[in-house]
């Protein structure tokens, strides 16, 4: 049976590896995001404090162009238009540095035509300073204060103006650069969901598979302990009924031949004349023929005891112990305590049998010279040890036959357990529990 079933392990090992697929996917794929959140934010965040400053910069320009001309304006400067030609030189430069520099690191890029309305308005700006400066220099310092008022002073502020405006656009940059980020943490976030959904359903349906798995494998076991306890039943069934059919057998047949033999002896010895030899002979092959009867006799006893079925269980095991002990002159101590026993047909044979071969195996392969055997005889269950201080089992060299295995049949015929334990003073300890009623039909 467990052969005709395919193995689960290739499904397993199919379902191990696309599981350890997803997560080397997903982790690959979370490091690119997090790697790619990391170069943008570090890549805007230095841009825009770079563009910040330049954008200061201007600005800071600006209001000191605009501070310059206000001190032009004033009429209680001492000095003329033309000292103011060097400072406008100066900011003019840092200007124009400033705007190249912000232009390439500038995170709002400006379309077009803002960059070249802002390039044409600083280039009127600086038009319009250098015709001042020039009409200063001409002695004119009415028409140059009127240039300032007039035009450089709408230009200055229209200048700020617009820088203004950068900078407003650089912190909305700033803004879309923030969403951009969040928008990838909650993307990562929403493939962790569907990762963490995608494990959970690969290892779901392995457990299920494996669930499923399991419990066809452990039926298939449980169909084949079922058929393996059914033959033992059925062997077990079959070997007591080919003792009991040999042990009748002997009894009988062989038992009544002997019977008729020594009779017949016993007759030929009375009528037979002298000389005493003739009698002497007689009188030897009838006991000859007694003690074979009494062999004959005592191996049916012990292929299948007819006490079981005359006397029951307790005065079958009373016999078998002492004859056992006077044909093995191990000492064996047997004791009983409870109720008497009421035990008969397949139950008594079964308990009979696991105390025979416990017995056998402590004469056989213990090496003890003694042994106990207990009977408890209790309200709910009958308790049965066969106790020695020999080898032990674990100690005995390995024995054909399946004398062990046959017990724990018996004692689940029974409805009850056995174990064989080592006992603290070594050797071994059979112990055998049979519930009450088990005992009545064995299961046979």
């Amino acid at each position: 049976m467990l052969s005709s079933g395919r193995s689960p392990a290739p499904a397993l090992i199919f379902g191990l590896i696309i599981t350890l697929g997803v997560v080397v996917a997903y982790s690959w794929y979370v490091t690119r995001q997090i790697d790619g959140l990391r170069a943008l934010q570090n890549n805007l965040a230095d841009r825009s404090r770079k563009d910040s400053l330049q954008l200061l910069r201007i600005q800071g320009d600006l209001n000191q162009l605009a501070l310059s001309m206000r001190d032009m304006l004033d009429n209680e400067e001492p000095y003329p238009l033309t000292a103011w030609s060097a400072e406008f030189q100066r900011i003019h430069r840092d200007l124009d540095d400033a705007l190249r520099t912000e232009a390439g690191v500038a995170i709002a890029r400006s379309t077009p035509a803002q960059r070249e309305y802002l390039a044409r308005s600083f280039a009127q700006f600086w038009n319009a300073a250098d015709r001042m400066l020039a009409l200063a220099q001409s002695g004119k310092d009415a028409e140059a204060r009127s240039e300032i008022r007039i035009t450089l002073q709408a230009r200055q502020a229209s200048l700020s103006t617009a820088v203004a405006r950068l900078l407003l656009e650089n912190n909305a940059g700033e803004q879309r650069a923030a969403e951009q980020a969040s928008a990838i943490y909650d993307r990562v976030q929403h493939r962790a969901y569907l990762f963490l959904i995608a494990s959970l359903l690969a290892i779901v349906l392995t457990s299920v598979y494996l669930i499923y798995s399991n419990r066809r494998l452990f039926a298939r076991l449980a169909a084949l302990s079922s058929q393996r306890s059914e033959l033992a039943q059925k062997l077990i069934s079959a070997q007591e009924l080919a003792l009991r059919h040999i042990s009748r057998e002997l009894h009988d047949e062989f038992g009544q031949i002997l019977t008729a033999v020594g009779s017949m002896l016993g007759r030929a010895e009375r009528h037979a004349a002298d000389p005493d030899t003739v009698r002497a002979e007689l009188r030897e092959v009838r006991d000859i023929a007694q003690n074979t009867l009494e062999n004959v006799r005592s191996l049916s006893q012990s292929l299948h005891p007819v006490m079981l079925e005359e006397a029951g269980l307790e005065a079958t095991l009373d016999w078998y112990i002492a004859n056992l002990a006077k044909q093995t002159g191990m000492a064996i101590h047997y004791s009983k305590s409870g109720a008497p026993l009421a035990v008969n047909g397949t139950g008594a044979i079964h308990i009979y049998r696991i105390v025979q071969e416990a017995l056998n195996n402590a004469v056989r392969h213990s090496g003890a010279t003694e042994a106990w055997v207990r009977l408890h005889s209790l309200d709910e269950r009958i308790e049965m040890e066969v106790e020695d201080h020999g080898k032990g089992i674990e100690e005995q060299p390995p024995r054909s036959g399946i004398g062990m295995v046959a017990m724990r049949e018996r004692a689940e015929l029974l409805g009850g357990a056995i174990e064989f334990v080592r006992p603290q003073g070594g050797g071994t300890l059979v112990r055998l529990r049979v519930p009450r009623g088990g005992e009545s039909h064995g299961g046979a």
